[in-house]
Order: C-alpha cells, then sequence, then structure tokens
C-alpha cells in the first residue's frame, strides 16, 4: 500500500512528545525513562554474570561462605534492579506517560468537536482523525508507548557498548557473524512486520465492521426491528462473512510469521555453532577458563539481543512516528473559519451579540463533489424579531440554506451578511453563539436532566433551568423523576437512567433553546416524527416563548408555520414565493396546491394514490 511521506521526521516528534512533557511540567518522564534503562541494563549484567562469577569461586576452590555469599549478593541485586524497575515502571505509566496521552486525548477531542462543519463531511479529514484518535485511544498506542521504546533504545545502546567491549577479547570474527546475523535475522522480521503494518487499515476495517455489527445488536432503538423482522440470522451471517476474512488474514499473518521464525532458528543455529566451536577451541587449548567460556558465550547471546533490540525499537519508533505524525497532522490542520484563510491570523472583527439583520446576497452553494448547486443566487432579508418560515418540497434545499445561515458552511458564490458584515470575517465560535438551534437529529446527552437543559457542567442556574423547564410544560415530569433534575437521560452510560418520549425529548429541546436565549432560534424539521397536532403545539410554544427573537422554522407540514411573519417557499435551490400565508394562497402557486393537498388528507383522512405521492 502506497502511503504519502510523513509530515514530520521521526525526531521532529521525538523533540515534539518531549516538548509537550515538559510544557505540562511532566519532567519525571524523561528521568524515569533514563533511570528504567539504567535499572534493566544492571539487571542484565547481573544476570549474565551469576553463573561465571560462581563458577570462578568453584574454579579457585574458594571456601563455601564465600560461594553463598556471592549467590546472596547476586540475589540481592537482582531483586533490587527487577523492584525498582517494576516500581519506576508504574510511576511512569501512572504519573507520567498517562497524563500526556491524556492531554494530547483532549487535544484531538477538542480538535473533533470545533473544527470546521464542513471537515466532518470530507472523507479525507474523518480518515486522519479516525487514526489521530486511535493514537491517542490506550496504554499501547503511539502517544503513550513512544516513551517505552525511547526507554528501549537507551537500554538497547548502552547495552550494546557494555557488550561490545567485553567481547573485544574475542576474535573479531565471531563479533562480525554475531551482528550480521542479528542483523539478517532482523531484516526478514521487519518484512513481516511491515507487511503487518502496511496491511493495518485491512484489519481496521474488519475491526471496525465487527465492532458496528455488535453495537447495533445491543442498540435498543434497533431491538423491535431486531425482534419483528428477524434480524438476527442476517446480523449473524454478516458478522461470520467478516471473520471469515478477518481470519484469513490472521491466517496469512501467521504464515508469514511462521516462515520468519524459521529463517531465524537457521541464524541462530550459525551464530551460535560459530561462537560455541570457537570458544570451545579456546577452552580446549587451556586459552580460555571454563567460567570464562560461559562469560563469552552469554555475552554473544546478549549482544545479538541487543543489536535486534535496537533495530527493533528504532522499527517501531518510525511506526509510532508514523502514527504521531498523523495526529500532529489532525491537530495543526488550518481552520479557514476561525482565522484568515490567507494570513492564518484569527478574525478579529468584533460581533454584536444583539439581534440583527441577516443576509444573503446572490448566494449559490455546492457540495464537494456535486455536479450542480443546492442552492442558486439566492438573496434573503431576515429582519431582527421576525418570525421567517422556509417550506418547500423534500429536496428542495431547505436543510442547506440553513446550515449556511447558521454558518455551518462557506457559500460556493455571494456573501452572508450579518448587520452588514459578511460573516467570514467574524469568528465563527462567535457567530456561532448568535444561534439557539434544534435539527432533526437533535443531540441528548448521557447526562443529568438538568446538564442537558444548560448544556454544561459548570455554573448552571438552576433556577433558570425550572424556569425554562416550566415553560416548556417539563416541570411536571422533571420533578417526578427519580432524582429530580440530577436524573440521567439514558442508559448507555449510567443504568439508572431515565428514557424520555418522543414529545419529552421535544420539549426538552425547548427548555434547552430557553435556557441559552440566543438572538436567533432555528428549528430544522425536529418534530418530523411526530403527529401533526403535537407539531402545532410544539411550534405554538417555541413561538410564545420566544418573543422578539428572530426565529427560522422548517417544517413539511405546512399548517404548523401558518403563524410566521413571511413563509418563503423554495424549490430547487431557489425561493419561488415569498409572503404571508393568506398572501400565498391567493397566489395559488405551488404553496397553494400543496397546501391544499395537505389539508384535504386531514379533513378526509385519505387521498387516491396520485396525490398521496406527493404529500411529504
Amino acid at each position: 500500500m502506497n502511503r504519502e511521506k510523513p509530515k514530520y521526521t521521526i525526531w521532529q516528534n521525538v523533540q515534539y512528545m518531549l516538548a509537550i512533557a515538559w510544557k505540562n511540567k511532566v519532567y519525571s518522564v524523561m528521568a524515569l525513562c533514563v533511570l528504567a534503562s539504567i535499572l534493566q541494563i544492571l539487571s542484565s549484567l547481573t544476570g549474565m554474570l551469576i553463573t561465571p562469577v560462581i563458577l570462578r569461586c568453584v574454579e579457585k576452590k574458594a571456601p563455601l561462605i564465600t560461594l553463598f555469599i556471592t549467590v546472596f549478593v547476586f540475589a540481592v541485586m537482582l531483586m533490587v534492579w527487577s523492584g525498582l524497575s517494576t516500581y519506576v515502571e508504574c510511576v511512569n505509566s501512572w504519573a507520567g506517560r498517562a497524563d500526556i496521552r491524556r492531554y494530547l486525548m483532549q487535544m484531538v477531542m477538542k480538535k473533533s468537536c470545533t473544527t470546521s462543519y464542513p471537515n466532518l463531511e470530507d472523507p479525507e479529514v474523518l480518515r486522519i482523525r479516525r487514526q489521530a484518535e486511535k493514537a491517542v485511544r490506550g496504554t499501547r498506542e503511539a502517544t503513550e508507548a513512544v516513551w517505552t521504546t525511547l526507554s528501549e533504545i537507551l537500554k538497547n545502546i548502552g547495552g550494546f557498548i557494555i557488550y561490545l567491549w567485553m567481547l573485544t577479547a574475542v576474535d573479531p570474527v565471531v563479533i562480525v557473524v554475531t551482528a550480521l546475523t542479528a542483523v539478517l535475522g532482523y531484516m526478514i522480521k521487519r518484512r513481516a512486520k511491515n507487511w503487518q503494518y502496511q496491511h493495518r487499515d485491512e484489519i481496521a476495517d474488519y475491526e471496525l465492521k465487527t465492532w458496528y455489527i455488535l453495537r447495533k445488536s445491543q442498540d435498543v432503538k434497533l431491538a423491535k426491528d431486531l425482534r419483528i423482522f428477524g434480524m438476527e440470522n442476517w446480523l449473524k451471517d454478516v458478522y461470520a462473512s467478516v471473520m471469515t476474512l478477518y481470519r484469513g488474514y490472521f491466517f496469512r499473518r501467521e504464515r508469514l510469521y511462521l516462515l520468519t521464525d524459521c529463517i531465524n532458528v537457521v541464524f541462530a543455529v550459525l551464530r551460535n555453532g560459530i561462537a560455541y566451536s570457537y570458544l570451545i577451541y579456546m577452552v580446549l587449548a587451556d586459552n580460555l577458563l571454563v567460567s570464562e567460556f560461559l562469560l563469552y558465550f552469554a555475552a554473544v547471546g546478549g549482544f545479538t539481543t541487543w543489536i535486534g533490540g535496537i533495530l527493533d525499537a528504532f522499527g517501531m519508533l518510525h511506526e509510532q512516528s508514523l502514527d504521531l505524525s498523523i495526529m500532529r497532522e489532525y491537530l495543526e490542520m488550518p481552520e479557514t473559519f476561525w482565522s484568515d484563510s490567507k494570513t492564518g491570523e484569527k478574525k478579529e472583527v468584533p460581533l454584536t451579540k444583539e439581534s440583527g439583520c441577516l443576509e444573503l446576497r446572490g448566494v449559490s452553494f455546492r457540495y464537494p463533489g456535486a455536479k450542480e448547486d443546492t442552492i442558486h443566487k439566492m438573496d434573503l432579508i431576515l429582519s431582527p424579531g421576525e418570525k421567517l418560515a422556509v417550506v418547500g418540497m423534500n429536496g428542495a434545499g431547505k436543510t442547506t440554506l440553513v446550515k449556511l445561515l447558521c454558518g455551518f458552511y462557506n457559500p460556493t458564490e455571494g456573501e452572508i451578511l450579518y448587520n452588514g458584515v459578511d460573516i467570514r470575517n467574524y469568528d465563527r465560535r462567535e457567530y456561532y453563539s448568535l444561534f439557539s438551534a434544534v435539527f432533526q437529529k437533535f443531540s441528548v446527552l448521557e447526562t443529568t436532566f438538568a446538564e442537558n437543559v444548560a448544556q454544561t457542567d459548570e455554573g448552571i442556574d438552576m433556577e433558570r433551568v425550572k424556569q425554562c423547564v416550566e415553560k416548556a410544560g417539563l416541570a411536571k415530569l422533571a420533578e417526578s423523576l427519580p432524582d429530580g433534575y440530577q436524573t440521567h437521560i439514558g442508559r448507555k452510560v449510567f443504568l439508572d437512567g431515565t428514557e424520555l418520549s418522543g414529545g419529552e425529548l421535544q420539549k426538552l429541546m425547548l427548555a434547552r433553546a430557553l435556557y441559552k436565549d440566543a438572538p436567533i432560534l432555528v428549528l430544522d424539521e425536529p418534530t418530523a416524527a411526530l403527529d401533526p397536532i403535537s407539531e402545532n403545539d410544539i411550534y405554538r410554544r417555541y413561538y410564545e416563548m420566544t418573543g422578539s427573537h428572530t426565529s427560522i422554522y422548517i417544517s413539511h407540514r405546512l399548517a404548523s408555520t401558518r403563524f410566521c411573519d413571511r413563509i418563503i417557499y423554495m424549490n430547487k435551490g431557489k425561493i419561488t414565493e415569498s409572503g404571508t400565508h393568506e398572501e400565498l394562497l391567493q397566489a395559488g402557486g405551488g404553496y397553494a396546491r400543496l397546501y391544499e393537498m395537505q389539508s384535504k388528507y386531514y379533513r378526509e383522512g385519505m387521498v387516491d394514490g396520485e396525490e398521496r405521492k406527493n404529500i411529504l
């Protein structure tokens, strides 16, 4: 699989992680990496020396007490090094590395929550985001594991230098053969690892599909469909087909690993055979004591381990660096909504939070990859305090118009003005604060009732919450909940949570909109799933409660928006009619025909087949 060259080098990413540690005052993580490396080297040296030293004492016919003391000293040293290593690793994991990963996780989460809205629909951005989220997901991912890798590099380099010095007394041929077989073995093993790394998108795809199927099989919203339509066997078949591909991947991987292991066994036999032969020859020639034989042979094995460790650690650091590069690329992705696209500087045009005039001048908009515009050369003025209804057939561009007004997209052509200033000159986050919106797919967080109204967990004005809930007609429900306003909504996170009905959720959204008290209210068909009477009641409540606020109502049921000051009828991305309900009926255009069909349906309870197709 071809991959683009990473934006940052390994050294740049190491510097980045060190800078993050320094910025967060996690100075210990660097010192503990060095200390852990030293302790592991000492532990390895102690383990290697214990047998040759004891054997040397035996060769010299040392007293029994000397042997006991030697064994005791080495045992204590091993216990101390091992205990300190474990302690340092635990301290570093909980107090250092994890803190840095959590900090980066918060940065990724913040980026995902605040990135320009079009990025959320860009497949390439979503791919990068998914990989960035993976890099901070767990202890084995790059943002935390990189410290273990750096510690491994220091340990292996230190061990390599010490063991190389020890082997200077051995024939250079043995050192060369040992190093050569270690490097060749690493290259073979690296090829297998590269294969797995190059196929990580494949395995990620299988994991995503299996996780999706498992999640859907447990989803309460899908539970009724699963039972009514007997979907369990279908889901099992889909899951089994994915698992078949999953097993095929693992079979290919393990077959490659088996071949790699076999080749490495051959190299090990060659390396150990040459080392054994040379050292045995030295012993037989009385040039080497048996204790020295054990020492040098252990050093040969250790030397191989250090070489392989260095190569493995740098290979792992390379892979982790790729993940860190992706994460940094995501975090540093330019945001044209928040800053000037040319200079990169933050927009500083002041924004008044009072109700103002919204205007579209010659606005056209085309979605990326689309063949034609969704909105065509549209002109529209929305005065402060005006109640505007946007109606039309499905696909007319109503929701796209609302997204443009809310600032989720920049127009392809033309400009959107607020108080006479192009909204691209405002900080978009400040511009969002002008709106209180309820969309077709509104969000209900698995948190308390009060926090869902206030949309925050800090500084909640409970008196204001209660007033908004009262106005929304939910006071009795809130008081009847097990823990009142502190009752959890939903049961995905909290088992003691409460599920609200569709109508109750709509009223909760009303309370939320009232609590924010933004100058502009937007309703983008949030009541589409409700019956006409319930929808009309909800819209009336919004109308009565919002007072002088500017309001934009979208509905496919025309009767629900009759109270608005002005109604615009959209068709194929254009405003074809504009006026009050009575004016549009008198005009006898598309609005009047659509209203007649809907009213006839509700009066008679049914229509003929041809008219039914046109009912929204």
